[in-house]
């Protein structure tokens, strides 16, 4: 599985998101590729699944993968909860 985390330019929020993703995954043993991107790349990225925020998930639906907009970055539990609801 591919996860993308997006923000605007693909090192800022998406990389705090990134590592909340991560944490999560590493303690529910599930492995998966997570990568950052800007939302320009993120638009035609390949990918299983996009977390970014409420803006830009708006804007990337439609896209191939299953876009989820995620309110609190750093919010392990909301993570969590997305992740358990799709995987």
């Amino acid at each position: 599985m591919k996860i993308l985390t997006v923000c605007g330019m693909g090192f800022g929020s998406s990389m705090m998101l990134k590592m909340t993703v991560e944490s999560v995954l590493q303690e529910k043993g599930i492995k998966a590729e997570v990568e950052t991107a800007d939302f320009g790349t993120a638009s035609s990225a390949e990918a299983d699944l996009i977390l970014t925020n409420e803006e830009f998930a708006k804007q990337l639906q439609g896209s191939k993968a299953k876009v989820v907009a995620i309110q609190n970055i750093a919010d392990k539990e909301e993570v969590k909860q997305v992740l358990e609801e799709l995987l």
